[in-house]
């Protein structure tokens, strides 16, 4: 008999969907379920569809991410905005989770994470936005653009260089996107 310590909870559910998709895995929920010991319903019940819980997970990554790279920049102003975004683009294009999941369902990627309504754009967008703000409240970014407009400029232009091969069949490289990046910055 199992004890309530021993059953798996939603986080346990969702930390293996990250770890297999950070694998390189295709995160099935039916997998998932068995692997646990639940059953489907409980866990849509505790994480809702999978594309939710995709968005949730390649969040999670992204973030972590973001946050791992930013600490490693030191550059200021514009420069430390081009350097963390395009350290970023690199870090997503060459993840092998996400170039699995963008070879397997590059459409459904896209879908997910470009559309305002799926939470996965906003929080990147609030995210470069509180970028932007924080150099630009230093005294080290004057830009004649509402910062929020901007925030959501660089990440389309994350977007276009994350899809690169989906949109046009090229291979997606973070160096293209630096010049255009400091472009917009300057």
């Amino acid at each position: 008999m199992t004890t309530a310590a021993e059953r798996p909870t939603a986080q346990d559910a969702f930390r293996l969907a990250r770890r297999k998709f950070l694998g390189a895995e295709r995160i099935d929920m039916s997998a998932l379920a068995a692997e646990l010991g639940v059953n489907r319903v409980t866990l849509y019940r505790w994480l809702g569809s999978r594309n939710k819980l995709l968005v949730e997970v390649v969040w999670s990554v992204g973030e972590r991410t973001l946050e791992n790279v930013d600490a490693g920049v030191k550059e200021r102003g514009a420069e430390r905005v081009v350097q963390v975004v395009t350290r970023f683009l690199d870090a997503v294009i060459t993840s092998q989770a996400m170039k699995r999941w963008l070879a397997e369902e590059g459409e459904l990627a896209m879908r997910l994470l470009t559309r305002h309504d799926t939470g996965f754009q906003p929080r990147l967008i609030d995210w470069i936005y509180a970028l932007l703000v924080q150099e630009s409240d230093g005294g080290r970014l004057d830009l004649p653009a509402d910062l929020h407009e901007v925030a959501y400029v660089i990440v389309r232009v994350i977007e276009s260089y994350t899809y690169l091969d989906l949109i046009t069949g090229e291979v997606p490289d973070a160096r293209r996107a630096e010049p255009i990046l400091r472009l917009l910055l300057r």
